[in-house]
């Protein structure tokens, strides 16, 4: 008896870990005050061939509020799967973040332009030639010299400037679903990878990713690769931050050291300053940071269990 209640207790805890994980991606936070706009940034190349761009995006936390999770190439968890972004949702009342999650075709992401072939709709920025990813470089940024596996398709590209509001609803994009994208929300879908749970992890323990502390501006806006090279909006490198966490900051030491040069930037197609503002290469006015009025402080957040969640 006490074997077998020995493994009752086991079989509960890992089901409650389980849980707890799930809840991380699947539990929404509402909160009342809007995220702010997207900033402008330069995509690093990509380091290794096969890693996929994942744009960045405002999270939140309920003491600190929203801070920047850096936009970063990382490994699919199976060749053939594609990342559909998350995005904030403003319901008239709330704003709610929806995860986002990999799959066989983009999903709905809130028709937010994140740029690097996030038009707001699909992907244009690489497609999947059997377990191999190609990449458009007319619209994402390689290293040339480790990524073999490109082509050119200009076609793709909208020169019509939009703006860089960064949530779905009243007095942000008013996309809806298509046909496509509704498909797309009931294949069978796999959460952030764990490597994209530790990236924002970190972000989160940044002071200088909050919105707070950088007035929608952050020093790191992207990187090559999780607890790899950080880089400046310009598409320089930065140092990186002292962290009380030792772990968090024993991964970055590698990296701590500023570089004065570009060199990373070498292959990569003509600079782009306004990227994340981007509609697939077009750039928007950089004006659109000072089009918005003072945002109010942000009261306590509420977590809330979202209606018709998707099944991942």
């Amino acid at each position: 008896m006490k074997k077998i209640a020995s493994v009752i207790m086991v079989l509960l805890i890992v089901s409650i870990a389980s849980i707890k994980t799930y809840a991380q991606i699947s539990i929404g936070i509402s909160v009342n005050i809007a995220p702010p706009v997207l900033p402008t940034y330069t995509q690093p190349p990509c380091p290794v061939d096969g890693y996929l761009w994942t744009p960045g995006y405002w999270a939140y936390d309920q003491d600190g509020g929203y801070y920047w999770v850096p936009g970063v190439w990382v490994s699919p968890p199976s060749p053939g799967y594609l990342w559909t972004p998350g995005y904030w949702g403003y319901n008239g009342t709330v704003y709610v973040y929806h995860e986002g999650y990999w799959g066989r075709h983009i999903g709905f992401y809130g028709g937010v332009n994140y740029g690097y072939g996030y038009t707001g709709s699909g992907y244009v920025g690489g497609r999947w030639a059997g377990n191999s990813f190609q990449y458009n470089t007319a619209v994402v940024n390689v290293n040339k010299t480790v990524v073999h596996n490109t082509y050119i398709n200009k076609t793709v590209i909208n020169n019509v400037t939009v703006n860089n509001n960064s949530f779905n609803g009243p007095g942000g994009v008013t996309a809806k679903p298509g046909p496509q994208e509704r498909a797309a929300e009931k294949e069978k879908h796999v959460q952030p990878t764990s490597d994209q749970i530790t990236h924002r992890q970190v972000a989160g323990k940044d002071k200088s990713q909050f919105a707070r502390n950088n007035n929608g501006h952050p020093a790191t806006a992207a990187m090559n690769k999780v607890n790899g090279s950080r880089f400046r909006p310009e598409g320089n490198r930065s140092q990186a931050p002292v962290r009380a966490n030792a772990a968090a900051n024993s991964a970055h030491n590698g990296n701590a050291a500023p570089s004065a040069d570009n060199s990373a930037n070498s292959h990569s197609p003509a600079r782009r300053t306004n990227v994340a503002a981007v509609n697939n290469g077009a750039a928007r006015p950089a004006a659109q940071h000072s089009n918005r009025a003072p945002r109010r402080q942000a009261p306590a957040p509420r977590e809330e269990k979202l209606h018709g969640e998707r099944q991942r």
